[in-house]
């Protein structure tokens, strides 16, 4: 489902925020591997968020939630004197302000000894400012699924087809636009996603054996250890903050170098930034702030002002907060549908064919 208003396009909204997103992504990534690597020396302070690391693996259940905490007059400035073509339109800057994202997953064991068979289910939720927009659980041998249509619409700014809208040969489809829970085999989606054959999904964090794991951990480490500091900041009531700083240029370019020697280790499809791309990189100091309580991890923040041309003073916290799982049972009554009917026919359609169409 593509299209949408002049002016509020998919491509444009996705190029506007894809830098600092991205970036943001890739910082915390760093930053938090770095907190976790025991190779990382005279680093109490990151030895403290490697503890709570840890303790999360020790647990069974565990959700994030991931949102921008800021409303859209600050997410608009965010562009700063951005070109016009890549300026976030002010109804993206809106939606953007109230949505966040929750995922969830539980266990029969800790989560650090847990392979697939482990998993009770998992859920990913898409809400804004009407609710849930989106939902789908693995649970068992299926997928599940449903989606708020009219509220996409008005979240996304054009209108969404209605149950109406659609042919007698679409009528498996008319669950999903009313709203309803669906249900697809999971290994047949997968197979529907891999016609060429192979459970495997292509490029799938799986594919990496564990001994270029560790080289990679080894390779990010090595890095970091010499370009990242940590300092600790006091709370109340058993609140404590550890904030890494780095320069993000200086990271990504490190860590890359040290990567390159693994590329043809890496899934297929899985590309290492070129010197070109990395040129493109703010060349800023970025901070993550870790905040923990009596020890447990309960949040990550990162400002994405530093990542960006936003006016002097402007902050936008990009906020992960961590805490048990909600629910990630099987809906009842949920109707089945042929995996070859689901949109896109695989797992990355459920942010993507019901979503509005298009990749991030």
């Amino acid at each position: 489902m593509t299209g949408g208003p002049p002016g509020v396009t998919e491509e444009t909204t996705i190029t506007a925020i894809r830098k600092t997103v991205t970036a943001a992504g890739c910082t915390v990534a760093l930053l938090t591997t770095a907190a976790a690597c025991g190779t990382v020396e005279n680093l109490t302070a990151g030895q403290k968020v490697d503890r709570a690391v840890d303790r999360l693996g020790e647990q069974k259940s565990l959700s994030f939630r991931l949102d921008l905490d800021a409303d859209a007059d600050t997410i608009s400035a965010l562009g700063g004197d951005a070109d016009p073509d890549e300026a976030l339109p002010p109804e993206a800057a809106k939606a953007l302000s109230a949505l966040h994202v929750d995922v969830s997953v539980k266990s029969k064991k800790p989560l650090a000894d847990s392979g697939e068979k482990d998993l009770l289910g998992t859920s990913l939720k898409v809400s804004g400012a009407d609710g849930v927009l989106a939902e789908f659980r693995v649970v068992g041998d299926f997928t599940y699924y449903r989606a708020d249509m009219k509220a996409l619409g008005r979240t996304m700014g054009f209108p969404m087809p209605s149950a109406d809208d659609l042919p007698p040969s679409e009528k498996e489809m008319k669950k999903v636009l009313q709203g309803d829970w669906v249900k697809i085999d999971t290994k047949a989606l997968e197979d529907a996603q891999n016609p060429a054959g192979g459970s495997k999904r292509a490029g799938g964090a799986g594919d990496i054996d564990a001994k270029t794991q560790k080289k990679i951990l080894d390779a990010v480490a090595t890095v970091i250890g010499r370009k990242v500091t940590f300092r600790t900041k006091d709370g109340a009531d058993g609140v404590e903050h550890v904030v890494a700083t780095g320069n993000f240029r200086a990271l990504v370019t490190g860590v890359i170098a040290k990567l390159r020697p693994l590329q043809d280790n890496l899934p297929a499809g899985m590309e290492l930034p070129t010197a070109k791309d990395l040129k493109g990189a703010p060349d800023k100091k970025v901070s993550v702030d870790f905040t923990l309580k009596n020890g447990d991890l309960r949040q990550i923040r990162i400002d994405l002002a530093a990542l960006a041309d936003a006016p002097k003073g402007s902050k936008l916290p990009l906020v992960l907060k961590l805490a048990e799982a909600g629910d990630v049972s099987a809906p009842k009554g949920a109707t089945e549908l042929p995996a070859d009917k689901f949109p896109g026919a695989g797992p990355g359609a459920l942010g993507g064919g019901m979503l509005g169409g298009g990749e991030l």
